[in-house]
């Protein structure tokens, strides 16, 4: 993609989202075969679905086959997002109108999808004076992760995303903060605490009212160890106009502005996955206006087959998004829950995608780090393959750790070239364990 592409003018006036309630509604629904249909009513049973009039009418406009299409993939689901048994299981009671059986079957199925890898819903969660502290994660000294209760929704449901159990109908599958905003407190108790990520769901799709509770008490001098505010997001890519037109825009951008005032870093962690998702006028247009607030705008991503799994994809993105004033970030290894098995690419390939893509940018778009695995350590990157005393390895590093004395530093697995998350690596040198695992025993 480049620069002199035509850019879509046509903003739709206000977000309509459709579930699969209405999605017959959509201006989408005409142009699905009946195997599409019956795989979105199938594998929605199991996974969240949602998408909206944005990503329909200015994203998918111009496909003419929406089978193989990146970005269809991204919020619609095709029959192989589930095994062909499971897949079965769920149409055949679907079918048999036994409401019982169906939710017997969507929960064996969820259960199997490993729903909070990486110790995310136990070793992650903190506590304070003994209690959990709700819709709070804490797992790098630095940075802690925030669920504010009004952001656990988003402008569109991706297929991949590793938090889907947030948007299924399981109270205990979910994180969310509560209504006394308890996560201030633990905030004042660890001022090693620097960075705070507001995450979800998606923060941005809070009113603006709703993210000033949030974000504005970090303005105030008990908050000073607290230097940069990070809001995970996909408003650029699914609904830009929330920075445009939405009726609290402009509200949300005095709150930016107070917070950069106060002498925080604002920096919103973008997920784009594609391109094609920065070549609408109106995500051009949010980027600049949030540019000129002095807001950072990063970009990251996990490598899915399907989608974005080329080497000249990646070049695009990187290039496009420093073009448009995005700091490239992370390229992640799709992670090891939900339907993992339709996305994920082997880690040596997902390198030599990395490795071709980052040679042929320039040092602007070399911000970038990955392939990375967020995984129960922390996130692992692989650093690509080496020869040692004549045997093939795979070297990985800590880019981040539960001990911050494991950061950079670099490890070493067998080769396998199957092997599509750390649990498939066995270490190198013929050791039993890793050399975290022994620290950790």
């Amino acid at each position: 993609m480049t620069s002199t592409q035509p850019l879509r003018l046509n903003l739709p006036p206000r977000l309509k989202t459709f579930s699969l309630q209405n999605l017959r509604e959509s201006s989408l629904w005409p142009r699905l075969s009946g195997e599409q249909k019956e795989s979105i009513e199938v594998v929605g049973q199991v996974m969240p679905f949602k998408t909206n009039n944005y990503v329909i009418d200015q994203l998918l406009a111009d496909v003419t086959s929406l089978e193989d299409d990146p970005l269809y993939l991204l919020t619609f689901f095709k029959r192989e997002l589930l095994t062909p048994e499971d897949f079965s299981a769920i149409a055949s009671a679907l079918r048999s109108g036994d409401s019982t059986k169906l939710k017997r079957e969507v929960a064996r199925v969820r259960k199997a999808m490993n729903p909070h890898p990486a110790g995310q819903s136990t070793l992650n969660v903190p506590k304070l004076d003994g209690q959990v502290v709700a819709g709070v994660q804490h797992k790098y000294r630095e940075t802690m992760l925030v669920f504010p209760s009004a952001g656990q929704t988003c402008f569109a449901y991706c297929t991949f995303c590793f938090r889907w159990p947030q948007f299924v109908e399981t109270e205990q599958m979910q994180f969310a903060t509560d209504r006394h905003l308890t996560f201030l407190n633990y905030l004042l108790a660890h001022n090693e605490i620097s960075d705070v990520l507001f995450t979800g769901g998606d923060p941005l799709i809070m009113s603006a009212r709703h993210l000033e509770m949030y974000l504005a008490p970090l303005c105030k001098p008990e908050f000073e160890h607290v230097k940069n505010i990070r809001i995970g997001t996909k408003v650029l890519s699914y609904w830009p106009n929330r920075l445009l037109t939405d009726p609290d825009c402009d509200a949300i951008f005095r709150l930016f502005e107070k917070l950069i005032a106060a002498g925080k870093s604002v920096n919103l962690m973008a997920h784009i996955n594609h391109p094609r998702e920065l070549s609408t006028l109106a995500c051009q247009q949010a980027i600049r206006k949030l540019a000129a607030t002095g807001v950072v705008i990063r970009g990251q991503s996990p490598l899915l087959k399907n989608v974005n799994d080329d080497a000249k994809i990646w070049r695009d993105l990187w290039n496009e998004q420093v073009r448009t004033g995005i700091i490239p970030y992370y390229m992640f290894v799709e992670r090891d829950t939900g339907p993992k098995n339709f996305f994920e690419v082997p880690l040596v390939r997902a390198h030599q995608i990395f490795k071709d893509a980052y040679q042929s940018v320039s040092g602007l778009a070399r911000t970038v780090r990955g392939p990375s695995m967020s995984c129960t350590p922390g996130k692992i990157c692989v650093e690509g393959e080496v020869e040692i005393s004549g045997r093939k390895l795979l070297a990985l590093k800590f880019l981040q750790a539960r001990k911050a004395e494991w950061c950079n530093k670099i490890f070493f697995a067998e080769w396998n070239a199957q092997a599509t998350w750390f649990d498939g690596l066995k270490p190198a040198f013929n050791e039993s364990e890793f050399f975290f695992q022994r620290e950790e025993a």
